[in-house]
């Protein structure tokens, strides 16, 4: 099969042959005639699998195909991203593939000035890639009309229907024409998600080219169990004693990815970080920076875990598990992508045991254990399996208290003064270590 036996016009052809596309992937082979035949479309394939060009190719073809010149002010398709770096990554993909066709595409998102955005929408855009909030921000400032739109895509859809984006999302779609075409694409749908999809979109076709929620295979992934507070102890030794090139590391928070920056710069490593409080100028420097091998370990929020694509990446570490089980697999998607083989290991405390358990239940497979010399966790990570229970050991029968009898204490062992054997003292039940339930609770990027 090829691009063209799919019904792709010359003109994306030619854009396709200059990229080095030769093959149509799984989901592509049958999400394009799909979006051609103007079906509405539920995609969900794994993370590397090229969903961005399913969609984007056929809607590129369908708008300079069909339709009147886009007026001022408006829009014709709109592609809907959760995070700002994506959506530069899917209006970059976009305006290459668009190289040879006479269509206007721009990408709008938070963290920078508006003005320069509401200047560019005046002349009309064809194609809008954007992150929720700012596109409300476009349209409530009448600097953007919906009455052209023929096409929604939401991209990365399970994190844009999530309860963070559930208000921003419900004007946007009070603002839509109601008869238009709606692509849904993610690596990973759950079944609240399917139920309220089902109620947005018009006799979908479903596609799922590979099984739901599953990492991809050409990852090799396992945990190493350690005591929370030598995190960073242990992540500088396995950078040191792996060689560590490039790597993307993923933490719970904010102040997370700072400390951990701080402490490797401190190192004399080479390291940066990204998330939510960091103007987006930064970010995306210092994302670049990582592309391009300047910066050696680049520590992210969740911020960077959504469709990101950094070419060749060896290597993801979870410094945390993420709060979400979702995002454990869009995060370790970042290595092993286009048939590329790639690592992620997981650092786990025994306070992230359950959001272990969710994620093993999810992907339907026990991770792996290591332990490192010298690291061996004092507060023990109970084990779990892919059922998602968390099995614990029984307890040890305690010994019984011996009574009477007097002597000296020697060595540990009650001696009396005669030749009777030695008999061993009543022994202390050995503390349990809690654990804490962190819960599964969904924050913001």
């Amino acid at each position: 099969m090829t691009f063209a036996t799919l019904g792709l016009i010359e003109p994306l052809l030619r854009s396709l042959e200059t990229l080095g596309y030769q093959t149509p992937t799984p989901v592509q082979a049958q999400a394009i005639p799909a979006v051609l035949a103007g079906r509405d479309l539920m995609a969900a394939a794994q993370t590397g699998t090229g969903k961005t060009a399913g969609f984007a190719l056929p809607l590129l073809q369908l708008l300079a195909m069909e339709g009147p010149k886009v007026a001022a002010n408006s829009v014709r398709a709109l592609i809907l991203v959760p995070t700002r770096e994506l959506a530069e990554q899917v209006h970059e993909a976009v305006r290459q593939y668009a190289e040879n066709l006479p269509l206007r595409t721009y990408a709008v998102y938070g963290g920078v000035s508006i003005n320069p955005q509401m200047m560019k929408l005046r002349g009309g855009v064809d194609l809008l890639v954007a992150t929720p909030g700012r596109l409300l921000d476009l349209f409530r400032q009448n600097a953007l009309k919906f009455n052209q739109l023929q096409t929604l895509v939401l991209d990365e859809a399970d994190r844009m229907l999530d309860l963070g984006f559930s208000e921003e999302l419900a004007s946007i779609y009070r603002a839509l024409p109601k008869k238009r075409q709606t692509l849904l694409f993610s690596a990973t749908f759950s079944d609240d998600i399917r139920l309220l999809a089902g109620q947005m979109l018009n006799d979908p076709l479903s596609i799922e080219v590979s099984p739901r929620n599953v990492a991809a295979n050409t990852v090799k992934q396992w945990i190493v169990t350690v005591d929370k507070k030598r995190k960073p102890e242990l992540f500088v030794h396995l950078m040191r004693k792996g060689k560590w090139k490039q790597v993307l590391v993923f933490a719970k928070t904010r102040n997370g990815v700072d400390a951990l920056v701080e402490k490797l710069q401190g190192l004399g490593v080479n390291a940066d970080g990204i998330h939510g409080d960091k103007p987006q100028a930064t970010r995306q420097r210092a994302l670049d920076r990582f592309k391009i091998g300047e910066v050696q370990i680049l520590v992210a929020t969740d911020v960077a875990a959504r469709g990101l694509d950094i070419e060749d990446l060896p290597l993801v570490v979870n410094f945390d598990l993420p709060i979400v089980a979702e995002d454990y697999i869009h995060r370790i998607g970042r290595t092993g992508r286009a048939g590329a083989t790639g690592e992620a290991i997981s650092l786990v405390c025994a306070d992230e045991v359950n959001l272990l358990s969710a994620i093993e239940m999810l992907t339907r497979q026990t991770l792996k254990r290591q332990n490192e010399p010298e690291f061996e966790p004092e507060h023990r990570v109970p084990d779990t399996d892919a059922s998602g229970q968390v099995i614990k050991k029984p307890k040890k029968p305690k010994k019984p208290k011996v009574s009477g009898g007097g002597g000296k204490r020697n060595l540990g062992k009650w001696v009396d003064s005669g030749d009777a054997a030695p008999v061993e003292p009543a022994v202390k039940p050995v503390r349990k270590v809690p654990v804490f339930n962190t819960g599964p609770r969904k924050r913001k990027p």
